[in-house]
């Protein structure tokens, strides 16, 4: 799709198996009307895997999936039983699925280059261009951005990623990067997160849910033993953003840079 300039894009992430926030997220206008819905990774690994993989398979040539870390474990497991296991999750839904959900999931890109009207080059990725684990935050400093961006052409304008769960916008030495936070595991505000990539504008969306409806839904039509249990933590976002900010912090390496001297200031 990167030779094809599109007109709208709406840009979802980290759906983690979670079919009636996404259901909620694809019914918004601005996304059934979209030119091409980018979900950047994390499809699947969650109560409801195969429900999400066939509800993004309905979406045809419009939906461009990039490969989050999370696909990258669930192929492993499927095929050899290695890798980590982030959430007890992981291995029941590997289990549900079929040999034509991990032959996607084993064949989905990272990251992926789109032409979008307004904005040029464009590269989706899950946690940066160059690994789909790396965490970058909001507040993540210009030295760490460079670091994680530095493979990229100097004509590529905007940065779409996911991973961390929280939405952002902010430029980095004048490219855009866009994390539209998460659909299905969202910090710090319950509901879909989503955005919109349109005439040269971005727009972070929020598509709120009936999380008690959500959370009997995923409960009712989920074989996995603690699907409550687990919609109950996610759906109603447990964790804040200033909690998942504690625990990723460390992640983007500033635990590594030498505190600032205190005697200057």
């Amino acid at each position: 799709m990167g030779e094809v300039e599109l007109g709208t894009v709406a840009v979802l992430s980290d759906v983690h198996g979670v079919l009636p926030v996404l259901e909620a997220v694809l019914a918004e206008p601005d996304v059934r009307a979209a030119d091409a819905v980018v979900v950047t990774g994390d499809h699947a690994a969650g109560p409801q895997p195969v429900e999400v993989l066939d509800r993004l398979r309905a979406l045809g040539d419009r939906a461009v999936l990039v490969r989050g870390n999370a696909d990258r474990e669930l192929v492993a497991h499927a095929r050899d039983g290695s890798g980590a296991v982030p959430d007890p999750v992981t291995p029941w839904a590997v289990a549900q699925l079929r040999p034509a959900d991990v032959g996607l999931l084993a064949g989905l890109p990272h990251p992926v280059e789109l032409r979008v009207r307004g904005f040029g080059r464009v590269v989706a990725c899950h946690g940066t261009p160059r690994d789909d684990e790396e965490v970058v935050l909001v507040d993540s400093s210009l030295e760490r951005w460079a670091e994680v961006l530095s493979g990229l052409d100097d004509d590529v304008t905007t940065v779409l990623c996911g991973h961390t769960h929280m939405p952002f916008v902010r430029l980095v030495d004048r490219r855009l990067v866009v994390n539209p936070g998460s659909v299905g595991m969202p910090y710090g505000r319950a509901g879909g997160s989503w955005a919109l990539l349109r005439d040269g504008q971005v727009e972070l969306r929020h598509t709120p849910v009936d999380v008690d409806a959500a959370v009997d839904a995923v409960a009712a039509r989920s074989a996995y033993p603690d699907a409550r249990a687990w919609a109950d933590e996610y759906l109603r976002s447990a964790a804040s953003d200033a909690d998942a900010l504690r625990v990723f912090g460390p992640r983007d390496g500033r635990s590594r840079r030498p505190a600032r001297d205190q005697s200057s200031s």
